[in-house]
């Protein structure tokens, strides 16, 4: 299995753009794998449901800084869920997609950022909730302000989407890779020593890798 990465470090060639790892987490045809797809070929069609996880990759340019985002799509099946937590590890980033026509498939989204939390430690990882296929609509279950309310309780980054109209897509890989790139920056400038660190702050990041 592929090995899961982490971001550089500050001693990498400083032509060589960042990397960090999104993960995309959801029930199964909210459209994870059809927002993965808009965004790096600015494609659409019917896809058939991902087996395991599918794998892309896009360099985004911030325009000072550039940085390389590998995403990870995980299948949605719950068959697969206990293979998908392999996935988590190493991640910088994580997606949690559920399709607004679906009330069900919001709540999954809830337990997929318990599952996250029990993986991770607090503020390891950044997390945005997606509400997709805005382009239906009049069939919507769950209200923009449901979604927002529950993110702004769990602190999450919130936006929602359409991959068949590409509305709001780019906007949020872009939100994501420009908040990574903030928190990395913040990180590399934070003082070192040998001193402990400090309980409110995060630990230095540590390779891991999944075996597939």
């Amino acid at each position: 299995m592929a090995q899961a990465h982490r971001s550089p470090q500050p001693s990498a060639a400083p032509s060589q753009p960042r990397v960090f790892k999104l993960v995309l987490l959801g029930s199964g045809s909210v459209g994870k794998s059809s927002l993965a797809l808009r965004y790096v070929k600015n494609d659409f069609k019917s896809l058939l449901p991902t087996v395991g996880c599918a794998f892309f990759t896009k360099v985004v340019d911030l325009g000072t800084s550039s940085l390389k985002l590998e995403i990870w799509d995980t299948a949605g099946q719950e068959k697969y869920h206990s293979v998908c937590h392999l996935y988590f590890r190493g991640a910088n980033a994580a997606l949690l997609v559920y399709d607004i026509t679906r009330k069900d498939s919001f709540h999954k989204a809830q337990q997929w950022l318990k599952d996250l939390e029990k993986e991770l430690q607090p503020g390891e990882v950044l997390v945005m909730l997606v509400g997709n296929k805005t382009d239906l609509s009049e069939e919507r279950e769950v209200t923009f302000e449901e979604g927002k309310e529950f993110a702004d309780s769990q602190k999450l980054l919130f936006m929602e989407t359409s991959a068949k109209l590409n509305h709001q897509v780019l906007e949020v890989f872009s939100a994501v890779a420009r908040e990574l790139l903030q928190r990395d920056n913040r990180e590399g400038q934070a003082p070192r020593g040998d001193a402990a660190v400090a309980l409110n702050e995060r630990p230095a990041r540590q390779a891991k890798c999944c075996a597939q």
